[in-house]
Order: C-alpha cells, then sequence, then structure tokens
C-alpha cells in the first residue's frame, strides 16, 4: 500500500497534498518504499547512484 503523508522541503510540516497549506512549499513522500530482495528496479538504482553518487538530495536544503 502507498504512504499519502508528505513532508515539507521548506517548512518541515507533514501534509497529505502536493504542495504545502502553511507556506506553500513543494512537498514529498515522508518515508522511503519497503525494501525487497525481489526488487525489480534495485539494478537500475544501483547503477544510477554509482554514475551520479551515492547520496540523491530531495529537497534543497537537506
Amino acid at each position: 500500500m502507498k504512504s499519502l503523508i508528505r513532508k515539507c522541503c521548506e517548512c518541515g510540516r507533514y501534509t497529505l497534498k502536493e504542495i504545502c497549506p502553511k507556506c506553500g512549499g513543494k512537498t514529498i513522500m515522508a518515508i522511503p518504499p519497503r525494501f525487497s530482495p525481489e526488487d525489480p528496479y534495485g539494478k537500475y538504482r544501483r547503477e544510477l547512484r554509482k554514475k551520479i553518487g551515492f547520496f540523491i538530495r530531495r529537497c534543497e536544503h537537506d
């Protein structure tokens, strides 16, 4: 099941909306996807991390 809770990149407030109702900032998913050993896209994600670096920042100020 997909999580609906999101977190604002600007103020850190949790919400269910795409845009933060408090500051109008962009929101992202609050939790990472569930780990699965049979992940069909894991190979591609690991290749991408090798190309652009290990950590991918989701908010500008992280």
